[in-house]
């Protein structure tokens, strides 16, 4: 968890802005849940190994008593803080369906909390912007959520993104087609997640020593993946553990993508989390060994609320993972002015400048003049101020000379 200064909250809040502009331009409303959901919703399978992250509240009001016998310690919690922002939206939607349209295209841009062991790209409190689509089963859904989020990025100007699409089908079908039980599937995901970390080799031992079907066959399978020209679509030939309907699919997303976003077949593209039911797909940028942010279809998740299924899709920027990465100028327009007074001005005189210029729209800083004055003028234009004026115990607003500000 971290404090930000104001230069580096300012360039959070201005990335921020952007991508708030470009999810609304293309359709979604944004919405806000608590920062706790009960306890019982956090814990209900859906939030993969994320849930043994989660802070919990303890009740209110326990006994001596009620800490010496319970055998959970979730028994002494009925709040958490949460870890995603999807389980709050599949609460808020089951909540609020009558007062929503039919398919409904959400924004949340605000923080979670999880109990990470901190290193680079991972952190306590980090902010996670997702805009979800519930209500509409067709591919429609994916596709509009790739081009709006490939369009954030473009707007950002984060160049050189490639989008990694895989289907929980395909997954499926590799596993089952090299003798993996179906009660077995998501043991053996979470081996063939860590590809990326223990390679493929690592890959397979671990599958050998689980027992998990022909361990072997599936890393040659992994390979095959890995090698696949033309960004992964070259399958022509079909190999027998491919899901075909599946695969054809995410070639349909990826033509009506068009030239929006680049896409890569990864077959071997698990995520995480537990609930997704269909497509899959994730960020990848050359400077970054991590993923940018991913999502997916989870057709199942708003039923355990609801009680009937809704179909449902999201996509996820890891807003802590890019914002670094990109270069915003600050801002700097004639809106943001310095009055930089003598020792001595009544202070009632500078207020009183003040408010006129705020009047006028004008957003303004009361800075004292020092002996040295450069360091601060530098201060000014770094922080986006365009424009300073020297004041003294007589100055009138008329009388104020304003001087450029450059931050070169």
């Amino acid at each position: 968890m971290r404090d930000f200064l104001p230069a580096e909250k300012a360039h959070r809040e201005r990335v921020l802005s952007v991508i708030r502009g470009s999810f609304s331009a293309h359709g979604f409303d944004e919405i806000e849940t608590p920062v706790m959901e009960d306890s019982s919703r956090l814990h209900a399978g859906l939030g993969g190994d994320n849930e043994k992250l989660a802070y919990a509240v303890m009740k209110r009001g326990l006994t001596r008593e009620d800490l010496l016998t319970a055998t959970d310690p979730l028994e002494l919690a009925d709040l958490g803080l949460r870890f995603d922002l999807t389980v709050p939206l599949a609460r808020f939607y089951a909540s609020h369906r009558g007062e929503l349209p039919t398919v409904f295209r959400a924004i949340q841009i605000a923080p979670v909390w999880r109990a990470e062991r901190p290193q680079k790209g991972r952190f306590r409190q980090f902010v996670q912007c997702d805009i979800d689509i519930l209500g509409e089963p067709g591919m429609l859904a994916e596709i509009e959520l790739i081009t709006a989020t490939a369009a954030t990025l473009a707007a950002l100007g984060l160049e050189g993104c490639r989008i990694r699409i895989n289907d929980r089908r395909v997954l499926a079908s590799l596993l089952a087609h090299f003798g993996v039980p179906a009660e077995s599937y998501e043991r053996a995901l979470i081996a063939i997640d860590k590809e990326d970390k223990i390679g493929v080799d690592g890959v397979v031992n671990e599958l050998t020593e689980l027992g998990l079907g022909d361990a072997a066959g599936i890393g040659a399978a992994l390979r095959t993946a890995a090698d696949l020209p033309d960004d992964g679509w070259s399958l022509a030939a079909s190999p027998a553990w491919l899901n075909v309907e599946a695969f054809e699919r995410l070639r349909e997303i990826r033509d009506a993508v068009g030239d929006t976003a680049r896409l890569i077949f990864a077959p071997n593209l698990v995520r995480g989390m537990g609930y997704y039911t269909g497509p899959i797909f994730e960020i990848a940028h050359p400077s970054a060994s991590y993923s940018l942010g991913g999502g997916g279809r989870y057709d199942g998740m708003i039923g355990r609320f609801l009680g009937s299924d809704v179909p449902a899709a999201g996509f996820s920027l890891g807003f802590e993972r890019f914002v670094d990465l990109i270069d915003f100028p600050a801002d700097a327009t004639m809106d943001a002015v310095a009055l930089v007074h003598e020792p001595g001005t009544p202070p009632a005189a500078l207020v009183a400048l003040q408010s006129a210029l705020v009047s006028q729209g004008r957003r303004v800083r009361l800075e004292r003049k020092p002996k040295n004055i450069a360091p601060l003028l530098e201060q000014l234009a770094t922080a986006g101020f365009s424009s300073y004026a020297l004041v003294t115990e007589n100055s009138t607003l008329e009388g104020l000379e304003f001087r450029t500000l450059s931050r070169e």
